[in-house]
């Protein structure tokens, strides 16, 4: 995927028999980093639509590398705060109501504007209808992932739900497969705006064959801190993970070395 890039869903949750709960999963997925193991998640989007174990609907989104999972994000109804942290100006989680929270109607919402307003004190931000969870079973809905300059930003119905961002390790164009999972009967699924080339078949024109993530010379003076870094051949992923991450700092620096102790192995196929 690329900057703007987006990736649109068109489906029906669904409950499997005898199953208490449907859910369901829409994943952005790189390519393998190491033979034997899955493809990393790069976003991992699960609505539970009964709830985990707080018995209440859910949405979680997450990124998987190594097939160790990262800390998740959770939108559990009520919207993130003021204060959080925004991607790309949208917050992480919006507003929905939940069953056993306080509920609003458009016709109390619309007299508490008009009484505001004739006091002089109109609210207009006040003037909104309590939203439902965004998926209910049987229910078709068109759902939009798209790739901000920040983040990811998750679309129900035309309606913003949850943003997510960036994880330090992986680059927008390491998402290039998409995968569905769980209690879902798919209607359609389309893309747009994605890149013409992957970096791995036209690498020159991609961070992995810049100069900026080259290490420079070695210095010819003495250096305060040298880092040694041990790493298995097949391990690329994880390299280029350091090198745009704290390895920054270290060629910026000139009191500090940092340089791979690559090891040569062998697989049996």
């Amino acid at each position: 995927m690329a900057v703007g890039s987006r990736v649109t869903v068109v489906a029906r949750p669904r409950r499997r028999d005898g199953a208490a709960s449907s859910q369901f999963m829409v994943e952005l997925l790189g390519t393998k980093a190491v033979q034997g193991e899955e493809p990393p998640r790069i976003l991992h989007f699960n609505p539970r639509l009964a709830g985990d174990f707080t018995g209440r609907p859910v949405i979680e989104l997450n990124t998987c590398y190594r097939m160790q999972w990262a800390l998740p994000q959770r939108c559990e109804g009520p919207p993130s705060r003021p204060e959080d942290d925004r991607v790309d100006g949208e917050i992480k989680c919006e507003k929905w109501t939940r069953d056993d929270g306080p509920k609003t109607d458009e016709s109390s919402s619309n007299i508490k504007w008009l009484l505001n307003s004739l006091i002089g004190k109109p609210e207009p931000d006040e003037v909104s209808v309590d939203q439902a969870y965004p998926f209910a079973e049987g229910k078709l809905f068109v759902l939009t992932i798209t790739a901000g300059l920040e983040g990811y930003h998750v679309n129900v119905d035309g309606r913003h739900v949850a943003s997510f961002p960036y994880r330090t390790g992986y680059n927008l164009e390491d998402a290039t497969g998409l995968s569905l999972n769980g209690d879902l009967d798919i209607e359609s699924i389309s893309a747009a705006h994605l890149p013409k080339s992957h970096p791995s078949f036209d690498p020159q024109r991609y961070l992995e064959m810049s100069e900026q993530w080259k290490t420079s010379p070695l210095p010819t003076e003495p250096v305060e801190l040298f880092i040694g870094i041990l790493s298995a051949a097949n391990h690329f992923a994880e390299r280029m993970a350091v090198r745009k991450s704290w390895m920054i700092a270290t060629r910026r620096s000139s009191n500090s070395v940092a340089r791979f102790f690559v090891a040569l192995v062998s697989t049996c196929g």
